[in-house]
């Protein structure tokens, strides 16, 4: 207790009794004065109580700490439970589908980004209107204050994407070195998942994903496998098909169909006149006669025009010179353009159609044999003039 009785005016001999032979401190005589009385009186209280207070907080086994950590007292002593903000580094931090508020709190503070679950989840309480996460990647930091994280989460521009796109009219095997490429993926991983094309929902006469994987610009979240990627794009385009009001069981049909329009198609107005060529003779019985089935039966996807061999070589499934109606496959990747010139045909008795300048797209449409000859002639004498082409 000496610990405690560290004042100035305390005396060694302070506690004895009336009438001892020691001087007093306040003068000559055995007793202290009245005034002195009281005042030791007072100090003795004061003491009391100090280690009283001391005895509350310390308590006798651990009831003190509880008073200090989780009572009235707790603010005096407990560390703030959010950081200051606005945070250090970089950290990529993933909102599923379907999480909700309390578990992104928590995955924010396993990530190290927010430093306790309360002040992040109380902001989401008292949010009005209420707080709509997005499922994504976002680019957040460590060491965030709650508010910092939740503004950062409902900022778009944080969100990590990955940008993949597919042009009209893209062969698949262009569509996934750009997957590979943009995504990240090891093209052998892209044509792995490509190669198992029955696991998509496509229609049972498919032979690949060729014409299924729609042409569009997607923005996916880092991570997604190829399958993922593969898939929404033939989710994408069962979507057209579906607004395009094409039933299921002709899907596959429209789609070949309009991937060989896609490729012989130049001008926009042009493709409704291609479509009523190609449909004109299938109405007749006439061989499609695309030069652009059999570019790609060879492989050779980036021309049209073909030869004279390669237009009689018959073991080229995709010679619609030889073979009748419709190319037994999709040849690219159409547009909804293509779509719609299928299902909705110009009105027209034509039968051949020639594009005879390949820098504008200008097409000449001819109804006799006569007619096509002479445009075919006009194409070859610009195709005279521009060296370049040939």
């Amino acid at each position: 207790m000496s610990d405690f009785n560290t004042s100035s005016g305390s005396h060694p001999n302070q506690d004895q009794t009336p009438g001892s032979s020691a001087p007093s401190p306040f003068g000559s005589g055995g007793a202290l004065p009245p005034r002195a009385q009281g005042a030791r009186r007072r100090g003795r209280v004061a003491l009391i109580a100090t280690l009283t207070t001391v005895a509350i907080v310390l308590g006798l086994g651990g009831a003190g700490l509880w008073a200090v950590t989780s009572g009235p007292l707790s603010g005096l002593f407990a560390a703030p439970d959010d950081f200051p903000g606005p945070g250090h580094g970089e950290v990529l931090f993933t909102i599923k589908e379907g999480e909700i508020g309390d578990q992104i709190a928590n995955n924010l503070v396993e990530a190290g980004v927010i430093k306790s679950f309360d002040p992040f989840y109380a902001l989401l309480l008292k949010a009005e209107p209420q707080v709509v996460f997005v499922p994504g990647v976002f680019k957040l930091k460590l060491e965030m204050s709650a508010q910092g994280a939740l503004d950062a989460l409902q900022n778009q521009a944080n969100l990590v994407t990955v940008t993949v796109v597919v042009p009209e009219g893209e062969r698949m095997t262009n569509v996934f070195q750009e997957i590979s490429t943009k995504a990240e993926i090891p093209l052998t991983d892209v044509q792995s998942a490509a190669a198992d094309y029955t696991s998509y929902g496509l229609p049972p006469e498919a032979i690949s994903l060729e014409g299924f994987l729609y042409p569009a610009t997607y923005d996916f979240s880092p991570g997604l496998s190829a399958h993922e990627i593969l898939q929404a794009m033939v989710d994408r385009c069962f979507e057209a098909l579906d607004a395009a009001g094409v039933p299921v069981e002709e899907r596959y049909r429209i789609i070949t169909f309009a991937s060989l329009v896609q490729k012989e198609s130049g001008l926009r107005d042009d493709f409704y006149k291609v479509a009523r060529v190609f449909q004109n003779r299938l109405d007749q019985g006439w061989n499609m006669e695309s030069d652009a089935t059999v570019a790609y039966g060879t492989g050779a996807t980036n021309r049209v025009e073909t030869t004279s061999a390669e237009r009689a070589d018959e073991s080229n499934p995709y010679n619609t010179y030889i073979h009748p109606g419709l190319p037994f496959a999709p040849i690219c990747n159409p547009s909804d353009l293509a779509i719609d010139a299928v299902l909705h045909p110009a009105d027209g008795p034509w039968m051949f159609f020639v594009t005879w300048n390949l820098d504008t797209g200008e097409t000449i449409f001819s109804e006799t044999a006569d007619e096509h000859a002479a445009a075919v002639d006009k194409w070859r004498a610009w195709m005279d003039e521009h060296p370049e082409y040939g």
